[in-house]
């Protein structure tokens, strides 16, 4: 004998379906998360503060499109120049937001670009040097409208 099924279950167990599907949780992200994924980029390492400039608006009204600046104080000559600039968000789903790689023929070591924020947080930016040695800056930024709630 089929089965059958009223409209009204099959409803009701449709909407159950995608009540589970759509329901979104932020990721677990953490300030160790960040501080691992830093670890990974650096090694042993130290990391000193100065020579970054870091631009972030401090109150962003939607984090889907922060805008973001960083800037290296350096020559950028074949003897002295930035090799690499990271940014990293301590909230994130993804601690590393972006790498940029860099060499003597950039001219400038400056990017710009737009970034998506979770929440409320500090945004670090490092920046790492043909001599080997790593500089950052961080910076706070308030956001009224997270972004990044979906998990990846």
């Amino acid at each position: 004998m089929p089965l059958r099924t009223t409209r009204r279950e099959f409803l009701r167990a449709a909407t159950a379906g995608m009540a589970a599907i759509v329901a979104v949780r932020p990721a677990a992200a953490t300030p160790a998360a960040m501080q691992d994924a830093i670890g990974a980029v650096v090694g042993t390492a130290r990391v000193t503060k100065g020579r970054v400039k870091l631009e972030l608006p401090p109150l962003s009204e939607n984090g889907n499109a922060v805008p973001l600046t960083v800037s290296v104080e350096s020559a950028m000559t074949p003897a002295e120049h930035v090799r690499a600039i990271h940014v990293f968000t301590e909230k994130n789903p993804q601690p590393d937001v972006v790498s940029v790689r860099l060499g003597p023929r950039a001219g400038r070591a400056r990017v710009s670009t737009r970034i998506r924020l979770a929440d409320t947080q500090t945004v670090v930016a490092i920046a790492e040097l043909s001599d080997g040695s790593f500089w950052s800056a961080e910076a706070a930024v308030v956001v009224t409208l997270a972004a990044c709630l979906e998990e990846t």
